[in-house]
């Protein structure tokens, strides 16, 4: 306990102050303007629609051109770049509204991609059923929100009641219902209607596995990940009860870990066999060998376990991995991680025989704003917080906080090195930030995610209460 109440003070005041000061920085929101046409640019750019099809507001916030919404206040929160994500089958996307204590629910166009929210309990679920929505246990502070693959269930951490909530979906409406009694809720703190978890202190990421038997969380002061078991007929979880339910670096019961100081990112390889985890406080990336029959978390011992920024006793050294923040597993094998003091995005390749990762040597295993020595070169990439990867495994789009920017990446094929495009395709932003292509409600943007079709990118905007759409050119 000596050692997280050590750890968790630094994390907790310097995430403070670098809050603050990206805050004093973030540029001021754009406003209507226009924006260039999808077809203007290559494959992979992004362009915003007008009006209230390219973004959505909080009704109580300044509308920027866009439409409103309810229960979107603080989407996205700068711990937390998992703040949003669209439905397996495209028609629904759930955004986790910090300051709203809610999650704010969405039907999406699958062929224009524009967001419509349903009256009523139908748009929203939220902590005591604010802002007319559905009830929901927990919930105080939501910040990242997961799906499982069949579509049936969606799962939110909220850090402010150290809780995992999970919901009933309806695959017809979108609509979420919490799960009945404790079913819906499980919290490291004692808290009503919700049943009793371990290692949730901060929890701050979750994903689900793709042959959905597991829920992990990533707790981010309990310098931790959370197992859980699903029921794939109720979405119901529960956690084991022996060290199998969580691996931390000290907390007593779990399975013992390296270089898990901060967990803020997470992603799962395709087959189901890594878990990869991106520690703030340890800058580092840390690889988890999952056994898929069991669920169960066991990290190797001979330094292939963690790349490090630094040397760090059982890792290997990387670079550019300071504040490690986000990261995205592409369908060819690699793997990339957003680095919020880097101001990088460092890329790695997969072994696909132990699911172990190697840092792409030169340039290509890093993108850094400004000038890094052996790095790649990129602009408005400042505290780059969230990470998706496109379906197609083409580009790779990042949300650069400070800047109020997304970053529009390549991917090479062949090496799966990213470099961002060139010219103005290559961001988007307010018009405070030059060389990019303007857009509006992007101020403190955060969380983003890439329709399963590739033909959308959704963002979270902290600072402007907004979920912002774009279209993607193919």
């Amino acid at each position: 306990m000596r050692r997280f109440t050590l750890r968790a003070r630094p994390v907790a005041g310097t995430l403070a102050v670098l809050a603050a000061g990206a805050a004093l920085a973030l540029p001021v929101g754009a406003g209507a303007v226009p924006v260039s046409k999808p077809g203007s640019s290559g494959p992979g750019t992004l362009a915003q629609p007008s009006g209230e099809a390219g973004c959505l507001v909080d009704r109580s916030a300044p509308a920027e051109g866009c439409g409103t919404a309810r229960a979107l206040k603080g989407p996205g929160p700068f711990m937390g770049s998992r703040a949003i994500a669209v439905s397996p089958d495209g028609r629904s996307v759930y955004v986790a509204s910090s300051k709203s204590n809610a999650i704010a629910a969405f039907r999406r166009n699958r062929r224009s991609g524009a967001l419509t929210q349903s009256k009523g309990p139908a748009g929203c679920v939220a902590a005591q059923g604010a802002n007319h929505c559905a009830m929901a246990t927990g919930l105080v502070g939501p910040n990242s929100i997961a799906i499982s693959p069949d579509g049936r269930n969606v799962y939110a951490t909220a850090r402010g009641s150290n809780s995992i909530s999970a919901f009933h979906r309806n695959q017809s409406t979108g609509a979420l219902t919490a799960l009945p009694a404790s079913a819906g809720c499980i919290a490291g703190v004692p808290l009503p209607l919700c049943a009793a978890g371990r290692a949730l202190v901060g929890p701050d990421v979750v994903v689900v596995s793709p042959d959905g038997r597991n829920v992990y969380v990533g707790s981010f002061f309990g310098n931790a990940v959370a197992v859980f078991d699903r029921d794939p007929a109720s979405g119901a979880l529960t956690q084991p009860g022996d060290s199998s339910g969580c691996i931390a670096e000290a907390i007593a019961g779990c399975a013992p870990g390296v270089a898990l100081g901060a967990p803020e990112g997470m992603a799962i390889s395709g087959d189901g066999a890594s878990l990869y985890v991106a520690s703030a406080l340890s800058n580092a990336v840390v690889t988890l060998a999952r056994n898929q029959s069991t669920g169960t978390l066991t990290q190797a011992t001979d330094g292939s376990g963690c790349i490090a920024n630094a040397p760090l006793t059982g890792c290997t050294t990387g670079v550019e991995l300071s504040g490690a923040n986000a990261v995205a597993f592409n369908p060819g094998g690699d793997v990339y991680v957003t680095s919020l003091f880097s101001d990088s995005v460092t890329a790695f390749t997969r072994s696909r025989s132990t699911g172990s990762l190697t840092q792409k040597p030169g340039t290509a295993g890093c993108l850094v704003w400004l000038r890094a020595v052996g790095c790649s070169f990129g602009r408005a990439m400042r505290s780059p917080e969230g990470l998706a990867v496109s379906p197609d495994g083409e580009n790779a789009y990042v949300a650069a906080f400070a800047n109020s920017a997304i970053d529009v990446l390549d991917r090479g094929k062949k090496a799966g090195k990213v470099k961002q495009v060139p010219g103005r395709a290559g961001c988007l932003a307010p018009r405070s930030v030059p060389g990019c292509t303007r857009a509006r409600a992007l101020r403190g943007v955060s969380s983003i995610a890439v329709s399963p079709d590739g033909r959308h990118v959704y963002s979270t905007s902290f600072g402007s209460n907004a979920v912002d759409v774009f279209r993607r050119r193919k």
